[in-house]
């Protein structure tokens, strides 16, 4: 489980809701300090027990590229709730809400995505569905099926757990020792407990059911025209490097290793991360309009 560098908001990024035909979800909205909105914007989309907080360390800093970037909440995250309806967070399910955020947050320009782990799952739905035409897609430390090796153990754990036992339960037993021996502060600790226990259960347990059961769609993401950049840590402990690797060979997209991160480079290294994505999107828009003034 990924924590947060900090909690206190940077300047430029402020808590909204964003409301779409898809319902309200909870965000955090970067803006640029100094200068204007010139480029254009990007969405984030968190892992399976994270929130919109795990991008806090990079996000202004990927604002201060010029650009507008939305982090949020899925669908019976934290702060965006969600029904009890196990069909409510498909992956398909969940896609389609990412592209009804990408719209309104795009308002007609294309929009840079990046999921992290779980998230990119999501996100990858969301690019093959074809229903929005997206800058860039970036896949961070996410694989091109289920999830392996110690976190696919422990996300199966978390699957059974939530189920027979509840959230408070989870929290004690699981959740709440592991952040002890990881000398987490406490401020951080409280933050955890609470977006754990705000989660929807019946979201936590469909999600976790997907993430370790995912057939792999590289060959449908390679069908998409998009430029595509797989991002993830050299000791990555959820899809293996060497699996990612392979998965970017596939699609034909850029690999960007991140020296001494693990499973959330966003959090373990923000900055390498941040200017990787910022060079990233820069050259995406810059060959969009180099191939644009080709054709005119």
């Amino acid at each position: 489980m990924s924590t947060p560098r900090f909690l206190d908001l940077p300047p430029g990024v402020t808590p909204q809701k964003i409301e779409t035909p898809q319902g309200t979800f909870a965000a955090l909205d970067a803006r640029p300090v100094s200068g204007v909105i010139e480029r254009w914007p990007a969405l984030l989309v968190p892992g399976l027990t994270g929130s919109k907080e795990d991008f806090i360390a990079v996000l202004m800093t990927l604002a201060q590229s010029g650009r507008r970037v939305v982090a949020v909440d899925l669908r019976g995250q934290y702060e965006t709730p969600g029904p009890d309806d196990p069909a409510a967070y498909s992956c398909p399910a969940l896609g389609a809400d990412v592209d009804a955020l990408a719209q309104v947050i795009g308002g007609g320009d294309p929009v840079h995505l990046v999921g992290h782990s779980f998230g990119g799952l999501v996100a990858r739905e969301a690019v093959i569905d074809g229903r929005t035409h997206f800058a860039s897609f970036t896949l961070m430390g996410s694989g091109p099926a289920a999830i392996e090796g110690r976190r696919a153990v422990n996300g199966k754990k978390l699957m059974e757990e939530v189920r027979e036992f509840g959230l408070e339960h989870v929290w004690h037993h699981r959740l709440e020792p592991e952040a002890l021996a990881g000398d987490v502060p406490d401020e951080i600790l409280a933050f955890l407990r609470k977006r754990l226990l705000t989660n929807s259960p019946t979201g936590l347990t469909c999600m976790a059911q997907q993430v370790l059961s995912m057939h792999d769609r590289t060959d449908e993401l390679r069908q998409i025209e998009v430029p595509t950049l797989v991002l993830y840590g050299e000791h990555d402990d959820g899809w293996p490097p060497e699996m990612q690797a392979e998965m970017a060979a596939r699609l034909e997209a850029e690999c960007m290793v991140v020296p001494g991160a693990v499973h959330s480079p966003n959090v373990e290294a923000p900055e390498t991360t941040a200017a990787a994505l910022v060079r990233f999107w820069n050259a995406a828009e810059k060959h969009y309009l180099d191939t644009r003034s080709n054709v005119m």
